[in-house]
């Protein structure tokens, strides 16, 4: 789906930050959650879309 350009156009038109979401947009997230400072939080439901579902 990434080399569809029509499909990226769409689904950019979707999100709160008009692109197509890559795979650094959700390290620093992904990164968080398994530090030790987040070691207290769980059963959170985080979500990481650039705005898709807002």
């Amino acid at each position: 789906m990434r080399d569809n350009a029509e499909v990226n156009r769409h689904i950019a038109a979707q999100t709160a930050l008009g692109r197509v979401g890559l795979p650094d947009d959700i390290g620093d997230a992904i990164a968080a959650l398994l530090s030790d400072e987040l070691a207290w939080m769980n059963a959170q439901r985080v979500e990481v879309s650039g705005g898709m579902f807002l």
